[in-house]
């Protein structure tokens, strides 16, 4: 089956690419489900595009009719409700994927060398991401849409020198009006157009320094993607979209905000404006210092970080010293820590601001911080 594939497609360019990255791409044996996190997030992203290229031909740029535009799709365009309510859950699920592919390479250490020019494009992959996710967020014009553009754009005037400029311009005029939410309509529509050429490229790198595996010592016995991992990938499609037809159909509402279902109006501030749930760890970090500029930078550190993991670069060191490490039971221990503290930044970023929330979020920003840069040590004495 794959010779009769190859020699089908051979002497075109997408046949060139599928046999490279598919057919005849030779990957670890020992591979487990937990490297499928990739293709899912791929699949998620495609689902994204096709369902947003649907609502776009529905939805009404202005502030005067873009929540209602939305009620529109939902109520009266065949089949509307289900493409918006697949855009804003798999927007949850996309995020989970994620996280959880983040987590994957974080616990086995898959940012080192020859994978880290992988690594440093899936971070910034991430951080077009959120600007994508937020962008979207507003586009309904709800209540909390409104509200969470004001405050996560007016952070940009915290920016010495040019703050104050960057804003207006953001703005379109004096506060968050109708160029604001044409411009970010949009950089919705193209931004994810620029993450699927990110995601290629990515693929591309990835394969061409090859995938890790559990084991951080060389492994030499491989086998071609398909059948064997194109077959386990292909369940876990079918697992994600179980959960996601389940929340589509049965719990459509239950990961957004209800406020969100009430019209923008500027002259009522909501009791607690909180972010989509992917983003209160971040939320959590930039509201943990009284100083804009300190909170802005915070937040923004906390993923940059991300992007010096790889460093220095880990080619000095020996495979066997690497695979102590990675397996050892406090390398484990560090990385869950880790986890827990990421879930109680969500967790204190869904809550109001005030004691002792406000206490707690600080106190695990600083643990946030203190084990990302534990994990640069330890790759440094490695």
């Amino acid at each position: 089956m794959q010779h009769i594939f190859t020699k089908k497609y051979e002497n075109s360019f997408w046949g060139y690419f599928l046999a490279d990255h598919l057919s005849t791409y030779l990957a670890p044996i020992n591979l487990n489900h937990f490297w499928g996190f990739g293709s899912l997030s791929g699949l998620c992203l495609a689902l994204q595009i096709v369902s947003g290229l649907f609502l776009a031909t529905h939805y009404i740029n202005s502030i005067d009719g873009a929540f209602i535009s939305v009620e529109h799709i939902m109520r009266d365009v065949n089949g509307g409700w289900f493409a918006r309510y697949a855009h804003a859950n798999g927007a949850s699920f996309f995020f989970i994927l994620v996280y959880a592919h983040l987590a994957r390479s974080l616990y086995y250490k898959s940012y080192f060398y020859p994978r880290r020019s992988a690594w440093l494009i899936g971070v910034l992959i991430f951080l077009l991401l959120m600007a994508t996710a937020f962008m979207g967020y507003v586009l309904p014009w709800g209540q909390m849409s409104f509200w969470g553009a004001t405050v996560i754009t007016s952070l940009f005037s915290a920016i010495p020198v040019f703050g104050a400029k960057l804003t207006a311009w953001l703005w379109g005029g004096f506060s968050v009006n109708q160029p604001t939410l044409g411009r970010l309509f949009v950089a919705h529509f193209l931004l994810p157009f620029v993450i699927l050429g990110l995601v290629v490229l990515h693929l591309a790198v990835l394969h061409k320094s090859g995938s890790s595996q559990p084991l951080s010592f060389a492994a030499y016995d491989k086998v071609t993607f398909y059948p064997y991992f194109f077959v386990k990938d292909f369940l876990g499609f079918l697992f994600f979209l179980f959960f996601l037809s389940f929340f589509i159909f049965y719990k459509p509402n239950y990961l957004g905000h209800p406020d969100n279902y009430i019209v923008a109006n500027i002259l009522v501030t909501p009791p607690h404006i909180v972010p989509e749930w992917y983003f209160l760890p971040f939320y959590a970090i930039l509201r943990s210092v009284p100083d804009k500029l300190g909170g802005v930078l915070l937040m923004f550190s906390a993923i940059a970080l991300l992007a010096l993991l790889p460093y220095p670069d880990s080619q000095k060191f020996s495979l066997h010293n690497a695979y102590i490490v990675e397996c050892s039971f406090l390398s484990k221990i560090h990385f869950w820590f880790l986890v827990v503290v990421f879930v109680l930044l969500a967790w204190c970023g869904a809550l109001p601001a005030e004691h002792p929330f406000v206490q707690t979020g600080e106190f695990c920003v600083f643990c946030y911080f203190l084990l990302l840069d534990l994990t640069n040590r330890v790759n440094f004495i490695r």
